[in-house]
């Protein structure tokens, strides 16, 4: 009796979390791709129609608008963070003193939502609270940064919002690589002669080249299903100017009554996701087998 109880305890634990996730997270992911070829509009219709919404989605200016500015938000912010991240990382590998300190001021953005950040920048870059008030207020009454209000840079502060929230996790991540390649490799290249910079370049980052991937991974992730950061930000203005799909799939969902095209625009975000998951968790698990 104590054997099977204990054979089976965790399975009894565990059952009722796979039974909420097998509901509430595929269970809506495929009742999601069910609507999206349903005519639904304001209220569920399970009438099918095909690829109509599909085509629907494809023909809307406004999808390709956050399109658009998924593309330009996701190569700047995965960019950005890697370069950022990469640096504090190499920068603290270097057994400065108070790292401890440092580390934390670095990760601190990451114990924030998105919300919080979102706010907090908008209320620094507002052209009436913010950077530029405070630089006229040094006595510079000709200086000007209104990225918030401006269509054509809008997208930029939410990439500089983005940015600041995500560098600290990938700084975490390259700095646990670094801390695990062998120091003999390091003394060894010292003896030859490279310099840290060669040693770093040639040597070390080859080494730690798949935290690369992950990092890319979990950041293109991110960047897809980016909406509260949106949201609090810019709203997804000025206008559209910083419309990206998850607002775009929010605004048709719950604001215009047409929940087949939302629900087409998530099978699309979707399938996004999985066209970069799949294939890193497949070379993973290859790797393994291996």
């Amino acid at each position: 009796m104590g054997n099977l109880l204990e054979r089976w305890l965790p399975k009894l634990v565990v059952s009722p979390l796979f039974a909420a996730s097998l509901v509430f997270v595929y269970g809506f992911i495929a009742w999601t791709i069910y609507i999206s070829f349903t005519k639904s509009g304001v209220l569920p219709d399970y009438t099918l129609v095909g690829l109509s919404q599909y085509l629907r989605l494809w023909s809307t200016p406004r999808w390709y608008v956050a399109l658009q500015n998924l593309l330009v938000f996701s190569s700047l912010f995965i960019g950005g963070c890697m370069i950022v991240g990469m640096l504090l990382a190499i920068l603290l590998d270097q057994r400065i003193r108070a790292e401890g300190v440092i580390r934390t001021i670095y990760l601190y953005p990451m114990a924030l939502s998105f919300i919080v950040t979102g706010t907090a920048w908008k209320w620094i870059l507002n052209p009436t609270l913010g950077i530029e008030t405070f630089v006229r207020g040094l006595g510079y009454p000709d200086f000007s940064f209104d990225w918030l209000v401006d269509p054509h840079f809008a997208i930029y502060t939410v990439v500089i919002a983005g940015v600041w929230q995500s560098s600290g996790y990938v700084m975490a991540l390259f700095l646990a690589g670094l801390r695990s390649v062998d120091d003999e490799i390091v003394r060894a290249a010292a003896i030859d002669g490279a310099g840290p910079v060669r040693t770093y370049a040639t040597i070390i980052l080859p080494i730690v080249r798949p935290v690369f991937l992950s990092a890319i991974i979990v950041l293109a992730h991110i960047s897809i299903k980016s909406y509260d950061l949106v949201v609090a930000l810019t709203g997804g203005g000025p206008g559209y100017a910083t419309d990206l799909p998850a607002t775009f799939m929010y605004a048709y969902a719950f604001q215009r009554s047409e929940l087949g095209l939302a629900a087409a625009s998530a099978v699309m975000m979707l399938m996004t996701v999985m066209a970069i998951i799949v294939p890193y968790l497949y070379s993973e698990l290859r790797g393994r087998r291996r």
